[in-house]
């Protein structure tokens, strides 16, 4: 088993995990309408360019541009009108020198024709001539077949999370079914004689469960399906039969409480004796979450969690949430942009913080603004009180190397 408290960095703790970590796992097949937020598990390249054609941008006249060239207000260049492109339908015919075709935005371009005038540019002399008075460059208000999305290209990459415009991006190419990741399920366990379900009133020394619900939450906002296995007491045996149960039936596993120094402390012995390799650490150079227990058992992840709320929800952030993103396996190259990128705001401290040298600080902040300027203003209290995760916004990191920071510094931030 890991030395107690023998700390990692974070980066040292995500490297321990991830190199005991499988491969990407099988996807399954979706309706496209049913993909919003699901991961890609395979490239999607598109079967045919789009626009399948020359489209106007604008309400105007389809020209040759050449044929604009030197055209002023005061010395339009006169266009004989030729025909007119309807909406849905292919032009029956071509734009010859000197001719324009009235063509509505969307319109295919018909052969000949390069550019298009938009109206506002343009005087009509009569139902058969117009007057360009502002020229045009070939291609000018002109979106060209294959310019959005070229046949063959890929689409979307494999780890792409679908958005609201993925998706129309993929109907524009006639994707109607995508292949997905299956979602990371993790099993979810409180431990603790002092805790109780929120419908029992607890008598004095008791608390109600908050981890169980935070941070199943916390599993279903990053896409992942979380399941509880509800209160564990103080009880070695208990324990394991509820991780071993929970291992079978998930991808993952999160213990909260029982990480720290105590007798009655058995979440690491539970853990390690699950299977292989075990327990990997029992502590990161952090605060708040310290005592975190991170553990690989037969390949899946198990993270033993501070039982402190506020504690938990950090670790949770910095280690948990980019596995579950990420499909439960070892990072990839995207995985590793988005880490580089997890504290993505810069905001003006508001007060001064001590902190340890050697360890990385994590402070709760609440966010505003004031002339233009972000301000992360520190929401101070215990890492046991929920209500200081309520009441931030995010988390400001203060580095390894700082032993504080004064009021008025840049400090990084991540949203929650």
């Amino acid at each position: 088993m890991a030395e107690l408290f023998k700390a990692l960095t974070v980066e040292e703790a995500r490297v321990a995990v991830a190199r005991y970590l499988p491969g990407k796992r099988p996807g399954v097949r979706l309706p496209l309408l049913e993909s919003l937020g699901r991961r890609l598990a395979a490239d999607v390249r598109a079967p045919e360019d789009v626009p399948g054609f020359d489209r106007s941008t604008v309400d105007g006249y389809a020209v040759r541009a050449r044929d604009t060239y030197g055209a002023t207000e005061g010395l339009p260049s006169y266009l004989d009108v030729a025909g007119e492109v309807l909406m849905g339908r292919e032009p029956e015919g071509t734009v010859s020198p000197g001719q324009a075709w009235r063509i509505a935005t969307g319109g295919m371009l018909p052969p000949g024709a390069d550019a298009v005038v938009m109206l506002e540019y343009t005087e009509e002399l009569d139902c058969r001539t117009i007057g360009v008075t502002r020229p045009v460059a070939p291609g000018e208000n002109v979106i060209r077949k294959g310019e959005d999305i070229a046949a063959g290209e890929i689409a979307l990459p494999a780890g792409h999370r679908i958005r609201p415009q993925d998706m129309g991006m993929l109907s524009s190419v006639g994707v109607s079914e995508v292949e997905v990741e299956l979602p990371v399920r993790v099993g979810i366990i409180s431990t603790g004689d002092e805790l109780v379900s929120p419908g029992e009133r607890p008598v004095p020394g008791q608390v109600r469960d908050i981890n169980s619900y935070t941070l199943y939450g916390a599993v279903a906002a990053c896409g992942g399906e979380p399941r509880l296995y509800g209160i564990v007491g103080d009880d070695y045996e208990k324990l394991k039969r509820t991780l071993e149960l929970a291992l079978s039936e998930n991808d993952m596993v999160l213990l909260s409480g029982g990480s720290s120094v105590g007798t009655r402390d058995v979440a690491a012995l539970a853990i390690d004796s699950a299977g292989e390799p075990g327990v990997l650490f029992h502590g990161i150079s952090v605060k708040p979450g310290k005592p975190t227990i991170g553990a690989v058992v037969n390949g899946k992840p198990v993270f033993g969690l501070p039982g402190h709320p506020a504690s938990a929800m950090v670790v949770f952030e910095l280690m948990v949430a980019p596995l579950v993103r990420s499909g439960g396996y070892a990072a990839g190259e995207k995985e590793m942009r988005e880490a580089l990128t997890a504290f993505p705001l810069r905001a003006v401290l508001t007060r001064s913080l001590h902190s340890a040298a050697g360890r990385e600080d994590f402070i709760r902040v609440r966010l505003h603004c004031k002339d233009g300027r972000l301000f992360a203003e520190p929401v101070l209290g215990k890492s046991g009180l929920i209500s200081t995760m309520v009441k931030a916004d995010g988390l400001a990191r203060i580095p390894p190397g700082k032993e504080g920071v004064e009021a008025g510094e840049i400090v990084e931030v991540k949203l929650f």
